[in-house]
Order: C-alpha cells, then sequence, then structure tokens
C-alpha cells in the first residue's frame, strides 16, 4: 500500500518546528511575497533558509506557496524574487498562475511544481494538461466527489493531493470577489479579510434602519459562512483513491491547531497503514479534533452535493478546551519551565499534550516565577515553573477545559 504524505501548515518558524514534531511529513510556508496568506508569520529570505535546513535535518520537505494571481506590473519583481530563491533548496513551489508557471519554468527549471487548489482542477484531462506543463503534483479542487477523485487517479500519472481537514471557502476553489468587493482586500492576493465570517441581517428599503435577521432553515442562516472540513472518519477511502498527499488547512491557525490536528491525522494514517483489514478508527482522535477552535465539522462535497453541508448554521467557532502555554524545559523531578499563553492558576486542571498522541491529566500546583518567587496566576507571556506530570517532554502543550459562560 502507498503511504500518502502528511501534508501540514506553518506559518512561521516556531509553526514549523511543531507540525514536524507533532508527524509531519512536509510543511508548506510562505514567503513575504505572492502567496495567499499575506497575514500570516510568513518568512522572509533568510528565515526559508534556515527553515529548509531544518526540515532537511529532520528528513523531511517543504514547499514554498507562490499561488497568487498576478497583475502586469507585478511581474519584475516575480523575476526578482525567483532569482534570490533559486539558491534555497525548497522541494517545490506549489503556484496556480499559468504565467507564474511560465516564468520558474524558465528561470529555475529544475524546480518541482505543484499546482494549488485555486486552479480548481475537477478533470483528468485537466491534471494531463498541467503534468504536461511541467506540474509533478495537483491539489484537486475540495469540490470534486470521492468518486471523481478515484476517477481522475486511474486516467493519470501526475501526482494528486487534497484537502482532509480546515476551513473551506464559500467561493469555488477559493476564488472569491467578496474581500474586495466591502473591504478592498484581495483573497485572491493574500489580502482576505474573510467577510464570509461576519454576521448579516437583510434591511427593507423602506424601513432603513431596521434590520431583520435571516431566518434558519435545515441548510442554516448564515448564508457565506461554510463548515469546516473533517475527512478523518474517510482516510482509508482516500488512501484506497490513490491520493498521493493529504493537506490540512491552517497557516493562519495556532500553533496548537497545528499540534493537535496534526497528531490525530498521523495517528489514523499510521493505524491504518499499519494494519488495513483491523483498523478502527478510534473515537478519541474525533474528540481531540473538537478541543480545537473550528466551526462546525462536515465532509464537504465528498459524496457529492445532494447531501453537502457546507454552510454553517452560526458564524461562532467552537471548542471545548484553551491552550495555556508551551513547555520549554523539563527539569529533573518533571519540573516545567511553560512559556505562558493563556492565564490560569493554581488548583486548576491541566491537559498534557504531545507527538504521538501522548497526553497526561495533572493539577497545576504551586506557580514560581523562573526567577523564583510563588505566583497567583500564570499570565499570558510569562515563563513559570511548575510540578508537571512524569510524560511531560520539551515542546508539549499544556489545555484546560474550556469554563462554559
Amino acid at each position: 500500500m502507498m503511504k500518502p504524505e502528511l501534508l501540514a501548515p506553518a506559518g512561521d518558524m516556531e509553526k514549523l518546528e511543531t507540525a514536524l514534531d507533532y508527524g509531519a511529513d512536509a510543511v508548506y510556508v510562505g514567503g513575504d511575497q505572492f502567496g495567499l496568506r499575506a497575514m500570516a508569520g510568513n518568512f522572509s529570505l533568510e528565515s526559508l533558509g534556515r527553515a529548509q535546513e531544518l526540515v532537511r535535518e529532520r528528513g523531511k520537505k517543504i514547499y514554498l506557496t507562490l499561488n497568487a494571481y498576478l497583475r502586469p506590473t507585478e511581474m519584475p519583481a516575480l523575476h526578482r524574487y525567483l532569482e534570490e530563491l533559486r539558491p534555497l533548496d525548497l522541494d517545490a513551489y506549489i503556484l496556480s498562475d499559468p504565467g507564474v508557471l511560465a516564468v520558474v519554468r524558465e528561470l529555475d527549471p529544475g524546480r518541482e511544481l505543484h499546482l494549488s487548489t485555486q486552479a480548481n482542477t475537477t478533470t483528468a484531462e485537466a491534471a494531463r494538461f498541467w503534468q504536461q506543463a511541467g506540474v509533478e503534483r495537483v491539489n484537486l479542487a475540495r469540490e470534486l466527489t470521492l468518486a471523481e477523485i478515484q476517477q481522475i487517479r486511474s486516467e493519470t500519472t501526475v501526482g494528486l493531493e487534497v484537502f482532509v481537514h480546515g476551513a473551506m471557502c464559500v467561493a469555488y476553489s477559493g476564488r472569491c470577489l467578496l474581500s474586495t468587493a466591502l473591504t478592498g482586500r484581495s483573497a485572491n492576493a493574500g489580502a482576505c479579510a474573510q467577510p464570509c465570517r461576519w454576521n448579516y441581517a437583510l434591511m427593507e428599503e423602506t424601513r432603513p434602519g431596521q434590520y431583520f435577521p435571516i431566518e434558519e432553515d435545515d441548510r442554516g442562516s448564515y448564508v457565506f459562512n461554510s463548515r469546516d472540513l473533517c475527512l478523518l472518519e474517510y482516510l482509508p477511502a482516500l488512501v484506497g483513491a490513490g491520493v498521493n498527499s493529504l493537506k490540512i488547512e491552517g497557516r493562519m491557525k495556532t500553533l496548537y491547531y497545528v499540534a493537535a490536528v496534526t497528531r490525530v491525522y498521523r495517528a489514523a494514517l499510521d493505524a491504518y497503514v499499519a494494519d488495513p483489514a483491523g483498523y478502527v478508527m478510534d473515537p478519541a482522535w474525533l474528540e481531540e479534533l473538537d478541543k480545537v477552535s473550528h466551526r462546525p465539522y462536515d465532509r464537504g462535497f465528498l459524496f457529492g452535493t445532494e447531501d453537502a453541508l457546507v454552510h454553517a448554521a452560526d458564524s461562532r467557532y467552537q471548542r471545548t478546551h484553551d491552550f495555556v502555554g508551551i513547555v520549554r524545559r523539563v527539569d529533573d523531578n518533571s519540573r516545567l519551565l511553560v512559556e505562558c499563553r493563556n492565564r490560569f492558576f493554581p488548583g486548576e486542571e491541566l491537559e498534557l499534550i504531545g507527538p504521538a498522541m501522548r497526553q497526561a491529566h495533572f493539577v497545576a500546583g504551586k506557580l514560581a516565577a523562573e526567577g523564583g518567587g510563588e505566583l497567583d496566576v500564570a499570565q499570558p507571556n510569562a515563563l513559570v515553573l511548575l510540578q508537571g506530570p512524569a510524560e511531560a517532554r520539551k515542546g508539549d502543550l499544556l489545555r484546560r477545559q474550556k469554563v462554559s459562560g
């Protein structure tokens, strides 16, 4: 059985290290130009160099997004940027604009090319066209069904990649003009303001200032707002369909999201490939995904449009747990130095999570500042010492159950 690559997002260097620690085979990152996540931390040329060295040390891969659609005035800057990138040992560029592809083939003909979902590839004919143009992997449109993915695989030899988890977009294959229309920030240039996540109401023209909620039906009331994709239950089907890479969305998401989601898909993928006949999905994996901030999960269009639930009933994010800190050091007797990300108190029950689904519950005892002195509360951005469980390792994360209300 072919084991697909698990591809995780890395919005900055810290998230890149986290993705590798928690099981990613490869990461995708953005540079400071021509990606579609302008508000992510992104990577300068210098930090891209450090990132590719780190990835090489781990035996993993790194892909750079260059998937914006360019205008004529931007082409000279693209030429300069590609010349600056050429010395770096990056495994592939992810692109969507045929013009960008042509320039890369001219200036850097040995570079591996992957096609972005922005190119909305929906047929074997289109996949073969891109392959003939030099693309070695195609990220298929999220609108495709499992049967269509299987058909494309049977009729092509190009590498196939699909999204398995994360935010979906109201627009077809993510090609949206809503942000441009309402804010002047173009989603197709990486500056989306995500107005599809905003709350909307109706106003009748003869009643100015009177706002009426949109009535909810079985397909929801937030007509622009999409559910989040979660295909964990269908990994065996995707592996069986011959997909080469399983991609997690989320370069704008938190370090905690990257760690928690990546480790779940790593565990599920490894368990299935190790024993396909005896594989059973662990319900605890789905519970883990609920502990990450998300909109209602669904399977998108994987089984067709008749039962596709892509619109969410409301736009509020759901999560059962809060991320509170990162273990930066483990001293003798499991004394932890924790970099705090959210406030917590002595006596609160915390949960530690690490790679390979390692986790442990414990109660926070006395808190102390790194330089000494007892603390009444652990504040965000502080370095705090506390007694942890024996399972703790450097790089583990701490969370607590979210207090309702």
